[in-house]
């Protein structure tokens, strides 16, 4: 099977994610930026079921749409550096497929809300799937972050989005 004959994927939100951003510039960057801003995700009813044994997990990692994208670029200058990567590079948003992810701190679960810190996506953004995160496998103690270890580690935490995305 070759790139070409596969077909078109298609995914349905599984839930909306709730936020205090309702405006893209100025947003944080990575959840290390949004300590304190708490979200909100609205669980489709039917799937409520599948939240059993979640409030057990501290972290949850979010698969979202990032739907106020249009379109994207193979090379692109990220919030953290003045100079352009290749877009598989980053984390940058304007991406072939515009998908998002973010490891959040989860606070509650209350029915088919979930309760969560660092909310760092824009309000209205349509959940895809969420995964508990896992310490023992999803951590790396040794990972070389590219680029990105040649910056501040303290970048991510206060660094804010600007309209380079969103033209």
């Amino acid at each position: 099977m070759s790139i070409a004959d596969l077909q078109s994927i298609c995914f349905q939100p599984i839930g909306l994610i709730h936020t205090p951003h309702h405006d893209l510039v100025n947003m944080p960057i990575q959840p290390v930026g949004a300590k304190g801003m708490e979200g909100m995700i609205k669980l489709n009813p039917e799937l409520q079921e599948g939240l059993t044994d979640l409030e057990a997990f501290s972290h949850i990692t979010l698969i979202y749409h990032l739907h106020e994208i249009k379109g994207h670029e193979l090379m692109v200058k990220p919030f953290m550096d003045d100079k352009k990567h290749g877009i598989f590079a980053t984390r940058s948003p304007k991406r072939p497929n515009a998908i998002g992810i973010s490891t959040v701190k989860l606070s509650r679960i209350e029915g088919n809300r979930i309760y969560f810190e660092g909310a760092d996506m824009l309000d209205g953004t349509p959940l895809l799937d969420l995964k508990p995160f896992f310490r023992q496998t999803d951590n790396r103690l040794h990972a070389v972050s590219g680029w990105l270890d040649e910056k501040d580690d303290k970048m991510a935490h206060s660094q804010r989005s600007d309209d380079r995305f969103t033209k």
